[in-house]
């Protein structure tokens, strides 16, 4: 705790007076005591104050002084001093000692000296400091007596903490150019004990330690001294203290950086050849590229300038000159020179020789007789010539042969005929050790099936229905549902599930439970009166499997739900598997909720228990799904979870401000019989979901408990206030209240957290005669600063059973489980056909897509498109929601509307089908 500044001791009159307060009869030695103490101003915040002639070692000094503490929530807090040596020790606490009967004290001796050690302890509730609030601060202060004088301990203040909802201010986004400095600012609600403050960038914190480019002001701002580009990311301000966390409006950062030219390119070369052209040059923007909206540069990229080329001038030969003597060689020759004109400025040289030389005779050229030496050369050329064709031919014959016997070993091969062999894939034997093979378990009781797929009244008009490929994969003739008893299997199924380790927190018993043996046909589960539903829609199970299949509703205190600041429970906890069978089509989990949504206020995830124990979120509603494993449909009392894998669920809220608030159900119970004076009232404040109320209900039956009154619905707020009761207007002459206070009180997290499910006040009434059996009062049940509702009661202990009704609910239409047909309003063949025709995409818009705006679920067309067929989707939902008081003329009719299927088909009525 940080230092305070010591405070200046009353003086002697006001000392005195408070010693004469003092409890007992040490009043009068406490006035004198403190009379001689109190002679001057006192600045220690220990004060010892010795009696006249006593020895000053003698007095009381204190080995442990009381301490600041906050109060969260409604938690008291204690005190504690300890001083020796000390023969009294009392708190005094904002200038009133604190009665005797409410210390603590504990004696002992100090090992060292010897000398007698007192520990005293107090506690301090939230409602003895709200009783001064406003008016000072609540303090409280030791005071040691010994036989030498007193001696007083520093004062301790006692604060209630809390932290509220909304920061002072918040930061902002903001673009900024790379390098420059940013400041963030923010200033965390108002708190007790201040609210230290964190910051997160893209939800991790940011730690000044790690990072010297980031520091944090004194005033809670976040700076960063030189903008980088890895400093692009959203920033949240975090407030927390004892009490709570908070998380400002996230704010988005961006670092940009303007873009810059590169050099300049060098010069192109003329756009002409020959004359006047032009040239150019380039650059980029790349010194730097313009990133995360940075301006572009300014100027040009390219640059032009003109150009002059000289023209070439191709080279041409001069005229030969005369030919020259006939030399000793018997030839002469003649030049020419390529001058005429000479090639400039790259032009072509000339083409073809610039010297001529021809055979010549004269007297100055000599003639030799060479007829044999021209022979012999003849010769030798022809036998060159001859050589060279018998290679040729050697060289022929060497490779036909090889080739000869290449077509030899071909034909004669099986290596390469190998592989056009007909193959014959034979099944494995029955003694084949390395087949596994999987038979059904067809072991279980069966229920036997017959005729077609449409249920389930017989009449005198049937609709017929052509025995087309729908029906070919069931073959004709019987067909046969496994379809388990309740009251026969639960104890051997129970018992099954209990080997396992993940179902070792199962209910024993079955009244919460329901379970079932399906097959490809699907079917349904429920538990009765609880709103709790699995359907497993048809083909969601393999075909050839068969699944035994539970569903499960855990009472709160058997599984362990961990929830975090102001997180709370929104449904009742439900297990459907085995999980791990595989699921080619999701199941629609069906159970309440008691949440008033929306996304401003709340954030609602979906938590599912892995095998390990641990919650995990899955789905976050209102977001994008992370897998298309789950599914969420949400609506005013129930939601409808889309899962292909089977496991342990629960929907999870956290308030996102002081509106989100949730639905309680208040319900009054009182004795049937009263045999007694005294009559008590039970009030309950439960979560408003079917499951719960069940419960209770139950539980009155075993209390022997009526109900006084139509059940309300209040909606409960996160502002960390408490819910009050109180009972009003009863007739003083007939009736009192034993209460001794004027209202009731339920902690606020007892009823926010949901992990309490039947939390309740008793008002315990007497009678003022036995014969009095009329009974008229108000009770007021409302939150403080919230919402509120008042129940007038006026009827007959005795006789009135105006309500009894409500103790037994109307029982939900079939048994626990359905399977086939008999699961489903849809009959098999029009759901199919409402699926070829609807899938599809239609010309002008007659789909699923059409009937899906036609039901209200066109919030969820990406979900049903993401699946093999979007119209199963539909109908398996709308099967879910309306089963099974559901009216398929209405169904019909939506699907007429669509255009695209006969209308004539859903004419008949359910029964006539």
């Amino acid at each position: 705790m940080g230092a305070r500044p010591r405070r200046r001791r009353a003086p002697a009159a006001a000392a005195t007076a408070a010693a004469a307060a003092a409890p007992g009869p040490l009043g009068a030695l406490l006035a004198a005591a403190l009379l001689a103490a109190a002679a001057g101003a006192q600045q220690s915040a220990t004060v010892a104050n010795p009696v006249s002639g006593a020895s000053p070692d003698l007095l009381p000094h204190f080995q442990l002084e009381p301490e600041d503490v906050y109060i969260v929530k409604n938690k008291a807090v204690s005190l504690a001093c300890r001083a020796t040596p000390a023969t009294q020790i009392y708190f005094k606490c904002n200038g009133e000692w604190v009665h005797q009967g409410d210390h603590v004290t504990q004696h002992g001796t100090d090992r060292g000296t010897g000398l007698p050690v007192m520990e005293v302890r107090i506690e301090v509730t939230r409602q003895q400091v709200e009783k001064i609030f406003g008016l000072e601060e609540y303090w409280c202060q030791c005071v040691a007596w010994s036989s030498s004088g007193t001696t007083k301990s520093q004062k301790a203040f006692v604060r209630i903490a809390y932290l509220r909802k909304n920061f002072e201010q918040e930061p902002t986004a903001r673009e900024v150019s790379i390098e420059q400095g940013i400041v963030l600012p923010c200033r965390p609600p108002e708190g007790i004990p201040p609210a230290e403050v964190e910051w997160l960038r893209n939800e991790e914190l940011v730690d000044p330690a790690l990072d010297a480019n980031v520091y944090v002001t004194p005033e809670h701002s976040l700076v960063l001294r030189q903008a980088r580009l890895a400093d692009t990311a959203n920033y949240t301000c975090v407030a927390k203290n004892i009490v709570a966390r908070r998380r400002s409006a996230s704010a988005a950062i961006t670092v940009y950086v303007n873009g810059g030219w590169s050099t300049w390119t060098q010069w192109s070369g003329c756009s002409t050849s020959c004359g006047r052209g032009w040239q150019k040059r380039s650059r980029t923007c790349t010194n730097p590229t313009p990133l995360n909206g940075g301006a572009f540069c300014e100027g040009q990229n390219v640059q032009k300038t003109a150009c002059t080329t000289l023209c070439p001038v191709d080279g041409a030969w001069s005229e030969w000159s005369k030919w020259s003597v006939c030399g000793a060689e018997c030839t002469h020759w003649r030049s020419r020179e390529c001058s005429e004109p000479a090639p400039r400025n790259g032009g072509q040289e000339c083409r073809g020789p610039e010297l001529d030389t021809r055979n010549c005779t004269s007297e100055l050229c000599s003639h030799a007789a060479g007829g044999a030496e021209d022979v012999a050369l003849y010769v030798g050329l022809v036998a060159v010539a001859v050589c060279l064709v018998l290679l040729l031919l050697v060289g022929v014959l060497v490779y036909c042969r090889k080739k000869g016997g290449l077509d030899a070993d071909v034909a004669d091969s099986s290596i390469l005929t190998a592989g056009f062999q007909p193959v014959s894939i034979k099944p494995s034997k029955a003694d084949n050790p390395g087949l596994l093979t999987i038979q059904p378990d067809l072991s279980t009781a069966t229920m036997t099936y017959q005729g077609s797929l449409c249920p389930r009244q017989d009449g005198p008009a049937k609709l017929q229905l052509p025995n087309g490929h729908l029906l070919s994969p069931l073959g004709a003739g019987r067909h046969t549902l496994h379809h388990s008893s309740p009251a026969a299997e639960g104890a051997d199924f129970v018992a099954r599930l209990s080997t396992q380790s993940y179902f070792r927190s199962l209910p024993r018993g079955t009244t919460n439970m329901a379970y079932g043996t399906f097959n490809f046909l699907g079917g349904r589960l429920m538990i009765p009166n609880t709103g709790i539903s699995l359907l497993i829609p048809p083909d969601a199970i393999p075909r050839g499997k068969i699944y035994e299949v539970y569903l499960t509703l855990h009472k709160q205190e058997e599984v362990r739900l961990p929830l975090a600041g102001c997180q709370t429970l929104l449904s009742p906890i439900v297990s459907c598997g085995p999980p791990g069978v595989l699921l080619t089509r999701p199941a629609i989990l069906a159970m309440g909720h008691c949440v008033e949504a929306s996304a401003e206020n709340w954030s609602i995830r979906l938590k599912k228990q892995s095998c390990e124990g641990t919650w995990e979120d899955v789905l976050q509603l209102g977001a994008e799904p992370c897998t298309e494993l789950y599914y969420c449909q949400l609506e005013a009392q129930a939601c409808y979870v889309f899962t292909e894998q089977l496991g342990r669920f629960a929907l999870v809220g956290e308030s996102l401000s002081m509106a989100a608030s949730k639905r309680l159900k208040l319900v009054l119970f009182a004795p049937a019989a009263c045999p007694s004076l005294e009559y008590n009232i039970r009030v309950y404040c439960l979560s408003d979901t079917q499951d719960v109320l069940k419960e209770v209900i139950q539980l009155e039956k075993q209390l022997g408990g009526q109900l006084i009154g139509a059940p309300r619905v209040l909606h409960f707020k996160d502002s960390y206030h408490n819910l009050r009761l109180s009972i009003h207007d009863m007739p003083s002459s007939l009736w009192k209240s034993k209460l001794l206070a004027s209202y009731q009180e339920i902690p606020f997290y007892h009823i926010w957290s949901g992990l309490q499910p039947f939390l309740h006040c008793t008002f315990t009434l007497e009678r003022l005669s036995p014969s009095t059996c009329e009974l008229a009062c108000k009770i007021w049940v409302w939150q403080v600063e919230g919402d509120g509702q008042s129940f007038t009661v006026n009827f007959n202990i005795a006789k009135d059973t105006r309500f009894s009704d409500w103790l037994v609910p109307d029982s939900e239409v079939g048994a626990p489980a359905l399977v086939g047909p008999s699961a489903f309003k849809i009959p098999f063949l029009i759901r199919q056909k409402i699926i070829s025709s609807l899938d599809p995409p239609g010309t002008r818009g007659a789909d699923w897509r059409t009937l899906a705006q036609k039901l209200n679920l066109d919030s969820h067309l990406s979900f049903f498109a993401s699946k093999p067929s979007p119209t199963a989707m539909i109908l398996n939902l709308w099967e879910a929601r309306h089963f099974p008081n559901g009216n398929l003329s209405q169904l019909a009719a939506a699907v007429a509307e669509v255009g695209k299927q006969d209308g004539a088909l859903f004419a008949v009525s359910e029964a006539e089908c």
